[in-house]
């Protein structure tokens, strides 16, 4: 059998395994496949090619720019995503397991490419929240900006998921505007380096965007700064070690970390046998044990029950893993593989014997097949949790999981929280105060609580499947680090810096007019101009309109809105809020309308709605009011057209406000 180098790509060059690489076995044969490793990669040379060429390359774009570069990446990975699946055969895990790992990964990045777009502007500065007014006339204002790190990112990963570890972690950062420096792990790094492979052979990627190291990152920690960062997934123990380096401590670098994690699920008082939420649960922890062979850090390892549901639970759970077949993942037929390695392996059945010195098994061995780092199915019933230590302390990073049974809710959140924080704990029942109670009592322990039942059963994406959109990490035993969490995720790699002064300035350094920021007029309407021709701060002021009691009651009638305050008048006065009988609010958004619009057509194409919208002051009859309409923003959409966001003001004959929003236009470009 050949066996493949697998390289690392350093400062633009892919360079072969050398001084101390070391030999990658088959998970389902053991013979070796693979060798990876080189002790004389010039770490700063990768650390400076990042800095210095991919960092500028990347911060040039627009955070629209890098989710498009997003996009792309991902759909070419899919074009191409067959052969990591015959790649990652030999990791042990089977067709099902790809899904997660490879189509999940792709199915990651796409995800951030979209909520780049649609969540963050076309610009090269995030505004982190709303403007502060720090002094009475708004002349000195304060916000607060995100921009990109300028370091490089340090990405650490673990065996289990070497397409999906690489990609939800690489995915914010080059959303961010930051170059990564990836290591997988040696055991399953020959995938990643596919992966790697595939998206530089794209020719999207700028030059030092994406670096790779296959085997040990040597001294690299040892020379990161403070506009650095690293995100680590792997053993607590490791995870100690890398955050304690001494140049980490001294800079302050970012240090990510998503650790060992004794997640649990627990089953309701409610949930008994025979009704859908039992055999929900029985499913989700027979799939939780065997996906991946167990080897998922979101895996269920405490199975935490009322009492009285014990002895049906065993049977149950143990019936069903029973049939689970297990062999080679290649065979359509498996539904587990093998664990990543022979030391794997090792591990497990050490770390098992610890958990059967205070439970009991109840699941016998199973036909395995006689090679490769195959293992049972291993279910446990411990008795007496509370006194029981190695259940909820010592993580079997396989097919193994423990019965705990609970007197109560709260019993089951104290045998939930004595695993030291997760990242993620189940609850499977159709009980609210259920549910309150376990999140109230539980939340500070767990990164993400997953409630499910017989409603949300057909649609719930799983216990053990990270999204995205939401939070993945958690505290204390868990690493006490978030990864992905929408554009959450993506400021960990940005500086949050606050900004002060005049609303000028401000504008200017955010592209967003701000209130009080010089307007500018044009001859022209500014309905008449297109996308591309309008500038931020572009602003038509126009004539007033009296608003009549005739107006009012015209439209209460005409739309059905009779509500006393505008009928009324004695009503009305009785109403703390009103002088006697107002115009409607949308009365006057409708007038605001026909004063400001630009009739004839061009380049408006469509209005797509407003947000903020505020009534400061009534509007009586007799009064008058004039609109304000000022670009606040742009957005690019496509080459057709962009959105334009509007500052519309409404003031009376007395210039004071008396409405304010923000319209939203499609403009062609």
């Amino acid at each position: 059998m050949t066996i493949a180098d697998i390289s690392s790509f350093a400062a633009g060059q892919w360079i072969t395994p050398g001084t101390g690489a070391r030999a990658i076995a088959s998970a389902i044969t053991g013979a070796p496949i693979a060798r990876a490793g080189n002790d004389a990669l010039d770490v700063q040379a990768m650390l400076d090619h990042a800095r210095t060429t991919g960092g500028p390359a990347l911060r040039k774009m627009t955070f629209h720019d890098r989710a498009r570069l997003l996009k792309a990446l991902a759909l070419h990975l899919r074009e191409h995503r067959q052969a990591l699946y015959d790649l990652s055969f030999d990791t042990g895990a089977t067709q099902s397991d790809h899904l997660i790992d490879i189509d999940g990964g792709i199915g990651t990045m796409l995800v951030f490419a979209s909520k780049g777009r649609k969540e963050m502007p076309d610009a090269q500065v995030f505004l982190d929240g709303d403007i502060e007014q720090l002094s009475r006339n708004g002349t000195f204002l304060g916000a607060h900006i995100c921009t990109p790190l300028q370091g490089v990112a340090v990405h650490i990963n673990a065996f289990n998921f070497p397409v999906w570890g690489m990609l939800e972690k690489l995915a914010p950062t080059l959303l961010a505007g930051v170059p990564a420096i990836v290591k997988p792990a040696t055991a399953t790094c020959y995938v990643t380096e596919a992966c790697v492979r595939l998206m530089l052979e794209s020719g999207l990627l700028p030059p030092g965007a994406l670096q790779l190291v296959s085997g040990g990152l040597g001294d690299m920690l040892d020379h990161l700064t403070c506009q650095d960062a690293v995100a680590f997934t792997g053993s607590a123990d490791t995870g100690l070690k890398l955050r304690s380096n001494p140049q980490i401590l001294a800079n302050s670098v970012r240090f990510t970390s998503e650790a060992d994690s004794l997640n649990a699920s627990i089953l309701g008082h409610d949930a008994t046998p025979g009704t859908a939420e039992f055999d929900l649960f029985v499913k989700e922890a027979a799939r939780e044990m065997t996906t991946k062979a167990g080897q998922k850090c979101t895996a269920i390892r405490r199975i935490i029950a009322p009492e009285t549901a014990i002895d049906a639970l065993i049977s149950a759970l143990s019936s069903r893993l029973a049939k689970t077949v297990i062999g080679d993942p290649r065979d359509t037929a498996t539904r587990m593989g093998a664990l990543v390695s022979e030391a794997q392996k090792h591990d497990v059945l050490a770390k098992a014997a610890l958990i059967a010195t205070e439970a009991e098994r109840v699941t016998p061995d199973a036909v395995l097949p006689d090679t490769g780092a195959f293992v049972s199915p291993m279910l446990f019933h411990c008795t007496t949790p509370d006194t029981a230590q190695h259940v909820h302390t010592t993580e079997a990073f396989g097919p193994v999981s423990t019965i705990l049974p609970y007197r109560d809710t709260d019993h089951a959140i104290e045998l939930a929280n004595r695993g030291g924080g997760s990242l993620v704990a189940s609850v499977i029942t159709r009980d609210p105060e259920t549910a309150r109670a376990i999140a109230l009592g539980a939340g500070a322990f767990h990164g993400r609580l997953y409630f499910n039942n017989r409603v949300s059963m057909a649609e719930s994406t799983g216990h053990g499947s990270p999204l995205p959109h939401l939070t993945h990490g958690g505290p204390g035993r868990a690493g006490g680090g978030e990864e992905m969490g929408g554009i959450r995720g993506v400021k960990h790699y940005m500086q949050r810096t606050s900004i002060q002064g005049s609303p000028d300035i401000l504008t200017a350094i955010g592209e967003k007019w701000v209130p009080g920021a010089r307007e500018i007029t044009s001859a022209d309407h500014p309905f008449t101009r297109r996308f591309g021709d309008l500038v931020i701060g572009e602003t038509l002021h126009t004539a007033p309109r009296e608003i009549t009691l005739a107006d009012i009651e015209h439209f209460a009638h005409f739309t059905g809105d009779t509500f006393y305050a505008h009928m009324d008048e004695a009503a009305a006065k009785r109403n703390p809020f009103f002088p006697g009988q107002v115009a409607h609010g949308y009365l006057l958004l409708s007038f605001a309308a026909g004063l400001f619009v630009e009739p004839n057509e061009g380049p408006v194409l469509a209005n797509t709605g407003l947000d903020s919208l505020r009534f400061m002051k009534p509007v009586e009859a007799g009064d008058s009011i004039e609109v304000r309409l000022t670009v606040k923003k742009k957005t690019k959409r496509n080459d057709e057209y962009g959105e334009v966001r509007w500052h519309v003001t409404l003031s009376n004959q007395s210039s004071e406000l008396v409405a304010e929003y923000e319209l939203l236009t499609m403009n062609a470009y």
